[in-house]
């Protein structure tokens, strides 16, 4: 019996891990994106993990929701921070740290 229930609990974190690397995925290229289309450069090239959540849809079903922070520069020599809020695999939110226009 406790073995049937490691290898169902092992199932479900594998499952897990690679639901996480595609979101991870999907936040990158949004990030990438967004960083495009204002202008700016996204540093490092990737998102860090910030948040995970369970939060229901606009349907009333439990999803995961990830926050992932990641940094861009408008100037190429300074920091500035922003966020991706990613709800099960898809978009749910992009903030970028206001930035003067030039």
């Amino acid at each position: 019996m406790w073995d049937v229930v490691a290898l169902v609990a092992v199932a479900v974190g594998v499952l897990f891990w690679i639901d996480t690397l595609r979101a991870r995925e999907r936040a990158v290229a949004a990030g990438r994106a967004a960083c495009t289309r204002y202008g700016v450069q996204l540093l490092d090239d990737t998102v860090a993990f910030a948040k995970l959540r369970l939060v229901r849809d606009d349907d009333g079903r439990l999803r995961l929701r990830r926050t992932y922070a990641f940094e861009f520069s408008d100037t190429g020599n300074n920091r500035r921070r922003g966020a991706i809020v990613m709800l099960g695999g898809v978009l749910a939110d992009l903030q970028l740290e206001p930035y003067p226009l030039q």
